[in-house]
This record gives C-alpha cells, structure tokens and sequence, in this order.
C-alpha cells in the first residue's frame, strides 16, 4: 500500500499527532475532519490527507482560531494569512486590555484601594484615547465656553489630550484616575472658569496677556531661585527678594509690579498646576517643575516693591 492510499484509524491519527482521541473524534463529528472510509465494521477511517488537515487544525487551534473559523479555512473561504491578520488584530487588542488590568491591579494594591475606589479606576481606565479625549473636550467647553479668550490660548489648552500607552505603568494609571476625577470637580471647573472670565475681560480692555520672550525664557529659573530663598528663610521683602521681583518687572514690561503679581497670581492655581502635572505622567513627559510656594512667595515680593 503506497503512503497516499494508506488508510488510519481514530487510534492510529492519535498515536501520530498526540492528539486524544475524544478530541480527534470531536473533530470529525464537527464535520472539520471527515473520514475518508469506514471498516467493515463501521469504524472512521483518514487517509494521509486527513493527517495534514489534521495537523493544520491542531496548529490553528492552538492559536486561538474558534471552530467556525478554522472550518472556514479548510474550506478555503479564507486563507491562512487574512485569518492570522484578523486574530492578530483580536489579540493585540486583548493583550492591550490585559497590560491595562494588570496596571490597574498593581495601583490598587499599591493604593490599598476600597472596592469603589477599584470599581472607579477599572471604569476609567478602561477607556478609549477618544473618550478620554472627549472628556477634556467638555471641560475646555463648561470653563471657557462663550467667552473671548485668546483662540490660539484656547486651541492649545484644547490640543493637549492624556494618551495612556498600552502597557501604563501604575502611576500613569493613578494619574490619569486623579486627572478624570480632577476635570470633573466642580469647584475645580467654577475656578478655571473664573480664570477664563478675568482673562476675556482683560482681553476685551485690551491688554496684551501674552508672556514675553523673557518671560517664557527665564520664568522657571525665576521660580527655582524663588525657591533657593523661600528654603534659606528670606523674606519676600529682602534684598534679594526686591532684587529678583526688579528684573522679573523689567524683563516682562508690566506698568507696574502690582499689575504684575495680581496677573500671576489670577493665573497660578495648584490644582490648574496638578492639571499638567498629571498630563505630564500620563502621557510619560518630563514633568513640569512648579511650585506653588515659590510662586506665591514671588507674588509677595512683587508687592513689597513701590507702586
């Protein structure tokens, strides 16, 4: 008997491929493995044929192909590669969802979560770049909507959106939990709309509320020696205070350093700072270096020097 015509029996395919025979009997009542002949007797019989069908179904299998697929294959409504594309796409997405609830698990016990704590941050980190991006979208609606801010001002706050990577660390999902909780608290929306407001009246007074080129230059090694003489004690009225608050007027043009600290101070809030601090780790960026004490101790000098 050549090896073409050579006939097997159920036992015989299983001792071949290490395949049980309840599973290879399975296959064939599925109708994914026909037999080929039959005993005398009644028995299934496969040729050499079926050994390779049968070789291709346990390997499509054992990717994770479901039965109706792996038929549609043998059948040749597909072929292997379109299949293995469409199952790659299925498995990248599960593999992405997975990273995520492992992320999401390894903040909780980092936390010490309660369960509505857990059930929050799995809801919110379960979401899409686009409805992430859908909730900063309503903020930027309720807290500058109907006002004459500046467009390009606006455009920019807009055009920032937290892209949570596939494979977060758990503080990026940590921070992205505080950031959704953050934007949509309301003392938080009423205070950056009060910032929106006073910025689209002095917009329509015609003040010119765009930094300037020393400002954007200098203005965190400003606050970092605000810093150097908050931590050594000095007071916002000391030597070097007047000093520091005298070239920050002069760089930034102001009528005058009261004007000055009254438009940083409308302008600088820790939460509207932990804002883009959490944008900053959800989106993996260097952090953006802001501390507020320094800022309100630079406001504080500002105001010490003459009118």
């Amino acid at each position: 008997m050549d090896s073409v015509s050579r006939k097997f029996t159920i036992g015989e395919l299983a001792r071949r491929t290490g395949l049980p025979v309840k599973t290879i009997r399975f296959y064939s009542d599925e109708g994914l493995l026909p037999p080929t002949d039959r005993t005398p007797a009644g028995y299934r019989l496969y040729d050499t044929r079926s050994l390779a069908r049968l070789e291709l179904i346990r390997t499509l299998r054992e990717l994770g192909v479901g039965l109706d697929d792996v038929a549609q294959v043998l059948e040749s409504r597909v072929s292997v590669p379109a299949l293995a594309a469409r199952h790659l796409d299925a498995l990248d997405e599960q593999i992405r969802r997975l990273r995520l609830r492992r992320a999401v698990l390894r903040a909780v016990v980092k936390r010490e979560s309660e369960p509505e704590e857990v059930k929050l941050m799995n809801k919110l980190a379960s979401m899409s770049d686009e409805e992430r991006a859908r909730l900063v979208d309503e903020f930027w609606d309720e807290v500058s909507g109907g006002l004459n801010v500046d467009p390009e001002f606006a455009s920019g706050m807009r055009a920032v959106k937290p892209n949570l990577p596939d494979d977060p660390a758990p503080e990026q999902v940590e921070a992205w939990v505080e950031f959704a909780e953050l934007i949509q608290d309301p003392s938080f929306r009423a205070t950056i709309r009060g910032m929106s407001e006073r910025h689209a009246a002095e917009r329509e007074a015609g003040a010119d509320l765009s930094p300037s080129a020393a400002q954007r230059e200098h203005w965190f090694e400003w606050n970092a020696r605000a810093q150097e003489y908050l931590d050594a004690g000095l007071e916002p009225g000391s030597a070097e205070g007047r000093g520091l608050a005298e070239e920050i007027v002069q760089a930034s043009g102001a009528r005058s350093p009261g004007e000055l600290a009254e438009r940083i101070e409308s302008g600088s809030d820790e939460r509207a700072a932990r804002y883009w601090h959490l944008l900053a780790i959800i989106n993996g960026w260097q952090p953006v270096p802001w501390h507020q004490q320094a800022i309100t101790w630079t406001i504080a000098a500002l105001r010490a020097l003459p009118a």
